[in-house]
């Protein structure tokens, strides 16, 4: 199958990101303005991903986010992209989304993923087991039965859950994603955004060996990509470079080198960010943000287009990239106005 260009669908990928300054109760607001223009102009979705210990990201508690924006939106999709299902029992999952379900008939996703979102210190203070992502196949088909009403485990049902049938959508950047979406009949959303490097292959995969479901009759491939759009293309592109000097920065910090004896993370200049960038781990952590595009309109809509055929991608879910919460809304409206018509 060969997928063009044309009626590729839009969605956002919503980071809620914390800026440095501010607080997850700032995060929060930007996410519901952020929601209210994707809306506004003719996107699909608007998805949060399930992070923890990071002090940058306020999307730890996923499904009260997802709860929160709903409220103050009226007909967008909103979900996970995605619940790291192996920090969780399936039947926690389906009561959180069946409740959200039930609340917002018709409005809620579900992605799941099998990555714990977090560092290994993290993931023992969530008391996840080391072993668990290997159950994770079994935990998507146990979370499934509990969502339609058909539960696997006898006299267990989620309520509420049982029979809102929240659609699933299996995230990866590996083959193993691929795969596993294959032969479960499920959509795929590849996270291009961040971990570029099997993308072709990962959907290549899905496509040749996807199986028919009762939720879905033909394979489905959403792909991530970051869009900074700005009136001005020297505008769009300064904000890259301080965008990638803040994802550099953030990571550094996270690592060995950026505690000392438990200390505050170390600071580091722009000029220190952008000789690192020069190294073989900068060039690698640069390589993170490699499908991004950062310009006018009318540079967005042809990478876009382009990006979409390459990846043989449905839909696009955008990370919009802008450090600034005002810059990101006139990021979504631009490109709306160039890939949907709709008048920014």
């Amino acid at each position: 199958m060969t997928v063009s260009a044309e009626h590729i669908a839009l969605s956002v990928l919503d980071l809620a990101p914390i800026a440095p300054g501010q607080s997850a109760r700032d995060s929060f607001a930007a996410s519901v303005a952020l929601a209210q223009t994707a809306e506004k102009h003719g996107y699909r979705r608007v998805w949060y991903a399930e992070h923890h210990n990071m002090a940058s990201i306020a999307s730890s508690a996923t499904s009260i986010l997802i709860g929160h924006v709903a409220g103050q939106t009226s007909t967008i999709r909103l979900g996970a992209g995605g619940i790291m299902l192996p920090n969780h029992a399936p039947l926690t999952i389906a009561e959180q989304f069946g409740t959200l379900a039930t609340l917002y008939p018709d409005r809620i996703d579900l992605g799941l993923g099998r990555a714990p979102g977090s560092d290994q210190v993290t993931m023992r203070a969530m008391r996840r087991d080391a072993q668990s992502s290997d159950q994770f196949p079994e935990d998507v088909l146990e979370l499934q039965g509990y969502l339609r009403g058909e539960s696997r485990v006898p006299g267990v049902q989620a309520i509420p859950g049982a029979g809102t049938d929240v659609p699933l959508y299996i995230l990866g950047s590996s083959l193993f994603g691929a795969q596993l979406a294959a032969a479960f009949g499920l959509p795929y959303a590849f996270a291009s955004h961040f971990s570029p490097d099997a993308l072709h292959e990962a959907v290549a995969i899905y496509r040749r060996d996807f199986t028919p479901s009762r939720q879905l009759a033909e394979p489905h491939v959403i792909a991530g990509v970051n869009v900074i759009a700005a009136d001005d293309a020297e505008d769009a592109q300064q904000q890259f470079i301080t965008t990638r000097r803040a994802r550099v920065r953030g990571m550094l910090s996270r690592g060995p080198a950026g505690n000392t004896a438990g200390g505050p993370a170390n600071e580091y200049s722009d000029d220190e960010i952008d000789q690192f960038l020069t190294t073989p781990n900068g060039r690698g952590i640069a390589n993170m943000m490699k499908y991004t595009v950062a310009g006018t309109p009318d540079d967005v809509r042809d990478y876009l287009e382009a990006f979409a055929v390459s990846a043989q991608a449905d839909e696009l879910i955008i990370g919009f990239q802008s450090q600034n919460i005002a810059d990101r809304l006139r990021s979504v409206e631009l490109t709306a106005n160039a890939m949907l018509g709709v008048a920014a």
